[in-house]
């Protein structure tokens, strides 16, 4: 006698989530932060929106949807950009283009920095911070005294909510966990009675964290020596991406480093600008565009890091 699996009754959707419904946060999602949301993610929407629904006591996405479109619903619009982003990162990801900064970027731009020079890095969708202060690791590991130079670590995040969590400087211990011995004694502070450490104050010192939305008008007016921009612009469609890929071309100065996801491809229109020195890994061959960094990309800049 065969036992054939019962399946579970379909769950009711309260609120239900129409396809004019997904069409018009698709719409939103792609004006506010160049995210593409094709109908296979209408499940990921559904269960990222439905429970902040239900904090705000809202009876239907309709109801969301035109709160998120005033003007009065700009808080809660970057909430909704919160929840439909996805932060996956750790320290040290993609090991090898941190092999790559540490034996063959970082020592020329740390000896420019000795004799005077300003050097700058940017980790543009730092996610939870482990980028950006494996980053910084990688430069103290290799010069201890680097908070003694003008060197600075710009990151920056389109969510804010994921952005305090790395401003905050605490890290989980299964965060930690694949990170050696002495680099845990030399960069974190000691365990508390959760198994969280707090980066020391010479990581602090070198990261500066942001808020920038990379499909609006980047506040950039100075060049960066090297950006890590890995695995956002798979979110962004093909027009959006090559922007983004251009943006990066006229801010990065002249033999500056742009490392990126590993399933990630420069386009077609900035490629010639880049040799590669290694998987995911580019170096600028000519001076940005005139017009200075981002400004004829994205629209003016304002302020400076």
């Amino acid at each position: 006698m065969k036992y054939w699996p019962r399946h579970p009754p379909t769950a009711v959707r309260d609120p239900q989530l129409s396809q004019e419904d997904f069409q018009r946060i698709a719409q939103l999602a792609h004006a506010e932060a160049g995210l593409t949301m094709p109908d296979a993610k209408e499940p990921l929407v559904y269960a990222r929106l439905a429970k902040r629904l239900r904090q705000l006591s809202l009876t239907s996405f309709t109801a969301y949807i035109d709160l998120i479109s005033r003007p009065e619903g700009r808080d809660e619009r970057s909430m909704f950009i919160s929840s439909m982003t996805t932060n996956t990162t750790r320290f040290f990801r993609e090991e090898h283009h941190f092999e790559l900064l540490s034996e063959r970027v970082l020592p020329p731009l740390l000896d420019a920095a000795r004799h005077g020079a300003r050097v700058r890095f940017w980790s543009a969708g730092c996610s939870s911070g482990e980028e950006p202060f494996s980053m910084a690791i990688t430069l103290l590991e290799l010069c201890p005294d680097a908070g003694h130079y003008d060197i600075k670590i710009l990151a920056t995040d389109i969510d804010r909510k994921i952005l305090g969590r790395a401003q905050a400087g605490w890290f989980a211990a299964s965060s930690l966990a694949a990170l050696p011995d002495a680099i845990l004694a030399h960069h974190f502070g000691p365990p508390d009675r959760d198994g969280r450490r707090e980066v020391s104050a010479d990581l602090r010192a070198l990261v500066t964290f942001k808020p920038l939305n990379l499909v609006k008008p980047w506040p950039v007016t100075r060049p960066f020596d090297v950006i890590f921009c890995r695995n956002v612009a798979i979110y962004f469609d093909p027009d959006t991406q090559n922007r983004i890929w251009r943006g990066f071309a006229s801010t990065l100065a002249p033999g500056g480093h742009l490392f990126i996801g590993h399933s990630e491809r420069l386009s077609h229109e900035v490629r010639h600008q880049f040799e590669t020195v290694g998987m995911t890994s580019f170096r600028l061959r000519a001076p940005p565009p005139t017009g200075g960094p981002g400004k004829e990309i994205f629209g003016g800049t304002q302020g400076q890091h």
